[in-house]
């Protein structure tokens, strides 16, 4: 994507994904506000001169992110951001996996998908605090318990960070937490955001989850911090809840 926002035909990121970053860059920054309606299909592909095929599959991306909605016979609405305070969050101290699967004898297994240095997505640099088009690392994984796919997850790591993962090699190869790994680099968990909404998933990911891509998925994002408030990590998963149970744990000590 150019700093003019038309789609970089030299470039090797597939349209699509160009223009995923070009609509999150909007919503982020504004430009499109909740619940206002994004333009519609043929309106995009004329404006970035793509076919209404590949515009139907970045608008699915963000669906599945759950920053866009779809309503029949209306269009695509941006949807309330998952980075507020509003809405319903889980702060645990433990990831999504470990919550869900803290009181099961379950087999898990995870298999790296693909990882390294990438351009993180406008909303990644939000939640991280860092400018646009900051170079970060990525971590796309699936988890699969008793032999079934549950979980699709993508971590987001700011640059500093880069090296402490590129040389966590058993996490890499899906042996070993990401999350212990951080915290022996020197960034333990002081704090956590984590929301959650129900979005139909995107092709890539319904085919990874082997479900259909109607079929409803849980949309965890979560952003993580230090004691000192400095943000390290942003995920995003993607849960069969038929597979992977919603557990929150209530405490009402010291509650008012």
């Amino acid at each position: 994507m150019t700093l003019s926002g038309a789609i970089d035909r030299q470039s090797s990121t597939p349209y699509y994904q160009q223009l995923v970053e070009a609509l999150e860059h909007r919503l982020a920054g504004g430009e499109i506000q909740q619940g206002e309606r994004l333009p519609s299909e043929n309106e995009l592909g004329k404006e970035f001169g793509l076919s209404r095929a590949t515009v139907r599959q970045a608008l699915q991306v963000l669906e599945s992110q759950g920053l866009v909605t779809r309503v029949t016979n209306r269009g695509v609405f941006a949807t309330q951001s998952p980075a507020t305070d509003e809405g319903w969050t889980i702060q645990q101290p433990q990831g999504f996996l470990e919550n869900a699967l803290s009181h099961q004898n379950t087999s898990v297994t995870t298999q790296v998908l693909r990882h390294g240095p990438t351009i993180l997505p406008a909303f990644a640099c939000q939640q991280l605090k860092v400018p646009e088009n900051t170079a970060g690392y990525e971590l796309v994984r699936l988890r699969t318990l008793n032999g079934v796919p549950a979980l699709y997850s993508i971590n987001y790591s700011p640059p500093d960070l880069v090296p402490a993962i590129a040389a966590a090699h058993d996490v890499l190869d899906g042996q070993a937490s990401l999350s212990q790994a951080l915290a022996a680099a020197g960034y333990s968990l002081g704090g956590a955001h984590r929301s959650v909404r129900a979005v139909a998933p995107s092709p890539e990911i319904a085919a990874a989850l082997d479900i259909k891509p109607t079929t409803p998925t849980l949309h965890i994002r979560s952003t993580s911090w230090t004691p000192t408030g400095q943000h390290f990590d942003v995920y995003d998963t993607w849960v069969r809840s038929d597979i992977v149970p919603l557990e929150v744990n209530v405490d009402a000590t010291g509650s008012s």
